[in-house]
């Protein structure tokens, strides 16, 4: 559980946030590097899958009744049900369309109600889970009473990961989907609204002095 939702979850979200434009890509004439989204696919998978052997293992093997025990279960199946819910939405986020593809028109190029909802669903759940993951593995190390530096090696990673992404945001990294899949040209749909989400840099359309920085 630790590998997955401390290391495998949190990497792949920081590959989304952050590597949609790769630093050597020539974005944007170089549009829609669909390396982010491999890895991400991948980091997911396979943290969702160690997610779910983790809880198959602990499943009735609960017994200590304290109330950091009781809590530490319901936030750890909180979480398992977060995971599984992310991987549904994942499965009815709809069509992508757009101008690479077979068909211009698709959910995520014409930023339907049902891409909009995907998008709000993901990124709300996605983020919000991670206070609950420190909590709930510091929580399972109290009552384990697992090795100082146990807790000293994970806390110590947890700082590693923050301080990656304030570095990232603070570099201007977060560059909208939208933008870094069909780049900047005000005749794409999505480029009429404002990114899904905080902190995202929106680039300015061709011919405008500067972007509007993260919104």
């Amino acid at each position: 559980m630790v590998l997955a939702w401390s290391v495998l979850l949190p990497v792949g979200m920081l590959v989304a946030r952050f590597f949609k434009v790769t630093p050597r890509q020539a974005w944007p004439r170089v549009l829609d590097n669909p390396a982010w989204w491999r890895c991400h696919l991948s980091l997911q998978t396979a943290g969702v899958l160690l997610m779910t052997l983790g809880a198959a293992a602990a499943y009735g093997r609960g017994a200590d009744a304290t109330a950091l025990a009781r809590w530490h279960h319901g936030a750890g199946w909180t979480l398992v049900a977060t995971g599984w819910v992310q991987v549904l939405a994942g499965l009815v986020r709809g069509s992508k369309g757009g101008p690479t593809a077979a068909t211009l028109r698709g959910d995520h190029y014409d930023m339907t109600r049902r891409r909009i909802a995907f998008e709000v669903v993901h990124k709300t759940l996605g983020w919000a889970a991670l206070p609950v993951v420190v909590a709930t593995t510091a929580a399972g190390l109290v009552m384990l009473d697992a090795p100082r530096w146990m807790a000293v090696l994970i806390a110590g990673w947890w700082v590693t990961v923050a301080a990656a992404f304030v570095a990232l945001q603070r570099a201007g990294r977060c560059v909208d989907t939208y933008q870094a899949l069909w780049g900047t040209d005000p005749r794409h749909p999505g480029n009429a609204r404002r990114p899904i989400g905080w902190g995202i840099r929106q680039h300015p359309a061709p011919g405008h002095a500067s972007d509007t920085g993260p919104r």
